[in-house]
């Protein structure tokens, strides 16, 4: 309520209101100045108003105090529940926690006034969870509230909390959230065999590695504390067999690590041990984390194929060795209870197995062609035994045969030699060390011994030095040498071997006498350097020689292009009266070439081929002679031709030459028809060619050649 000391009561103060929700919120009576809220306040909404207030006077409108400014404070009542804001929750605990282990804190929130009555004032309750956990009225935090939780008897619980204002109090409000707690592993349960003896059976014919069998030791726990680790405890046949474990299923594989035979065992038997990887030092007490079971494996008879008494056979054998000849023999065995025959033979796959045979019955390896340890020293290829009773069932073998050497070649001179003794050469004076070789395979020590043959023994040029070091050096025997009087000499030197049977040859050195220096260095070893001056060297003679043969090769060159031109032309142009009619040694120039020849000569395409009688003979002027009519202006070309076409025809020795069949002719298709005057009816006077200037530049030279008639000149055709 708002009042003016001004105010009389007679109604002559009027009361304003203004600020937060004025006329909205609050109304104040104009007249008492009474203030009202026309709607519901909510305090958690809007707590309190500021709000001003004036008195007025009503005729004049005008202020009768200064504004005065008020607070409405909103009081709080408890209409606000608690509310868990991150509810639900999801926790977790290791099982096996002891009481009060912590899990959760939960926080509820009340909107109401904390500092105002206990509207805010929350209490937080279980209830539903117990006795599992308990829960901390004023904190919120949960606990464990029993030992020994076990997670492989349940895992998951599902915990409802309440939180009630009024400090708990009969009337409060309250809220309520629930709180999910899963329980987690811990390695408190060791691995255990559902079984204490697994029975396994394996055939005998199992590869080495190869799974034969699983067993499987069962951990309650779960992730990493259930991984368990399988071992062999030593002892009786575990040696022959190795256990892993499947990461995906915890099982126990056993795998065979050596080879099984039924007719050797037939049973074996073995303890496995199973134990935890991850061990959690809080239930050592509990007892031992690991479990033992027995395994027996009984081993299965299969048909098995024969086994070789040994992995590899090797043998020798000396070349050329009789064919026939034994040299050795393999042995295989069927171990199975039923033993069944062995047969033999060789696994063909090249020409080289044909060199030996095998017995199939017996397995001995004969030769079956003669052998050269200098062709092949070694011969390696595999023998296949089958069962009799099963062939699909084989094994194989490898057999090595070394051939031993027989000394049959003789020994050598290792490389040839280009020896050389001086002119000046002195006597003892060594000009050459030789070596040998023996295409036999050399013994350890094997030696080679030097000297020269007998018939050489006695000449006094030369003699052989054996060092007895498988080498030797041949020594000159007297006080120089002469070229002129020999050249060559050749020197037999016998090299024999120390094997046995013991075999020698005898190589022949050439030795070549040369010009040498005093100090030795040889100049000239060729005999027609003797012959030559002392200051030409080689090299300038082969130059000499060289240019010579150049020269001599020009000049037949040059002979023989004469002679092939004479040949090609039988008559000379002075004896042959026709020269301008086919005879010509030039190109020409083509159509604008007009110096070359008479075209007038050529313009009749057609011959009259008449009386062909065969002429290969140059003819004889003396015996036909000819006469050449004078070819008058205008005469016509045809009968000139005509007439001397007949006088060949009757001439028999008379080769060929008038064929006018290589005549350039243009053709009977041509569209100006002929422009020769031969077949003309009129004579060559009678044509107009003055129509070739219309043609174009192509038939210039023609229309030159015919526009004019003192162009054609018959005295070029004699």
């Amino acid at each position: 309520k708002l009042h003016s000391d001004l105010d009389k009561g007679v109604g002559t103060v009027k009361y304003t209101l203004s600020g937060d929700g004025a006329g909205t919120v609050f109304t104040i009576d104009e007249t008492t100045g009474d203030i009202h809220a026309i709607r519901s306040l909510d305090r958690e909404e809007k707590p309190f108003y500021t709000l001003r207030a004036q008195a007025v006077d009503v005729d004049t409108k005008k202020p009768l105090e200064p504004e005065s400014e008020f607070i409405i404070k909103v009081q709080d009542i408890n209409d606000n529940e608690p509310k868990f804001l991150d509810g639900p929750y999801v926790a977790s605990v290791p099982e096996m926690s002891p009481v009060g282990a912590y899990v959760l804190q939960v926080k509820a929130t009340d909107a109401d006034d904390p500092t105002y009555g206990n509207s805010a004032r929350v209490v937080y309750s279980i209830l539903q969870g117990q006795p599992y956990f308990s829960i901390d009225p004023k904190t919120g935090v949960i606990r464990t509230a029993l030992p020994n939780m076990d997670r492989e008897v349940k895992e998951q619980y599902q915990v409802l909390i309440q939180a009630k204002d009024m400090g708990g109090q009969l009337g409060g409000l309250a809220g309520t959230t629930t709180v999910n707690i899963t329980l987690t592993d811990v390695n408190d349960n060791p691995p255990r065999f559902p079984k204490s003896i697994f029975h396994l059976k394996v055939p005998e014919s199992s590869r080495i590695g190869s799974a034969i069998g699983r067993i499987r030791a069962v951990d309650p726990d779960f992730g990493k504390n259930a991984e368990i680790e399988y071992n062999i405890v030593p002892g009786d046949g575990g040696n022959l067999f190795d256990i892993a474990t499947d990461e995906n299923t915890q099982e126990g594989i056993i795998k065979l690590k050596k080879p099984l035979d039924f007719e050797t065992k037939k049973a074996y038997t073995f303890k496995v041990e199973a134990s935890n990887l991850h061990l959690d030092h809080r239930f050592h007490s509990v007892g031992p984390f690991k479990d033992t079971a027995t395994v027996k494996i009984n081993v299965l008879d299969m048909d098995e194929p024969p086994v070789f008494s040994k992995p590899v056979y090797t043998m020798e054998v000396y070349e050329d060795t009789p064919v026939g000849t034994i040299i050795g023999a393999v042995t295989a065995q069927d171990l199975d209870a039923g033993s069944s025959s062995v047969r033999y033979f060789i696994d063909w796959k090249n020409d080289v197995d044909s060199y030996f045979t095998i017995d199939a019955t017996e397995g001995t390896i004969a030769t079956n062609e003669l052998l050269d340890r200098e062709s092949t020293a070694q011969y390696n290829f595999s023998i296949i035994a089958s069962k009799v009773s099963n062939p699909l069932l084989t094994s194989k073998v490898n057999v090595i045969i070394n051939v031993l050497d027989v000394n049959e070649f003789p020994p050598e001179i290792s490389v040839p030699y280009e020896t050389a003794v001086c002119e000046n050469a002195k006597p003892g004076q060594v000009i050459q060390t030789v070596t040998a070789a023996d295409k036999d395979l050399s013994p350890a020590g094997q030696r080679f011994s030097f000297r020269l043959s007998a018939e050489a023994s006695n000449k006094p040029n030369f003699t052989v030095h054996d060092y007895r070091n498988n080498t030797a050096g041949i020594e000159t025997r007297r006080n120089g040498y002469s070229r002129r009087q020999q050249e060559l000499y050749f020197l037999p030197v016998v090299i024999e071997d120390s094997s046995y049977p013991v075999q020698t040859s005898t190589n022949t050195m050439t030795i070549r006498v040369c010009r040498c220096d005093s100090d030795g260095t040889i100049l000239s070893c060729n005999v027609e350097a003797i012959f030559l001056p002392v200051g030409l060297s080689t090299g300038a003679l082969i130059a000499i020689l060289l240019c010579i043969v150049i020269l001599l090769v020009i000049v037949v060159l040059y002979v023989a292009l004469r002679k092939q031109k004479k040949k090609g032309t039988l008559m000379t142009s002075k004896e042959d009266i026709r020269d301008n009619v086919i005879h010509y040694d030039d190109e020409g120039g083509g159509e604008e070439d007009t110096q070359a020849f008479d075209i007038g000569a050529l313009r009749n395409p057609k011959v009259i081929e008449d009386n062909k009688i065969r002429r290969d003979i140059k003819p004889d002027s003396s015996r036909f002679p000819r006469q050449r009519p004078p070819v008058e202006d205008n005469t016509d070309i045809r009968d000139f031709i005509n007439q001397r076409l007949q006088e060949n025809d009757v001439d028999p020795t008379a080769p060929p030459y008038d064929s006018l069949a290589t005549y350039a002719y243009e053709g009977n298709g041509s569209v100006a028809e002929s422009l020769s005057s031969i077949d003309s009816l009129t004579t060559e006077a009678d044509q107009d060619y003055d129509y070739l200037s219309d043609w174009g530049p192509r038939f210039k030279i023609l229309a030159d050649m015919f526009g004019e008639e003192e162009s054609y000149n018959p005295d070029k055709v004699t």
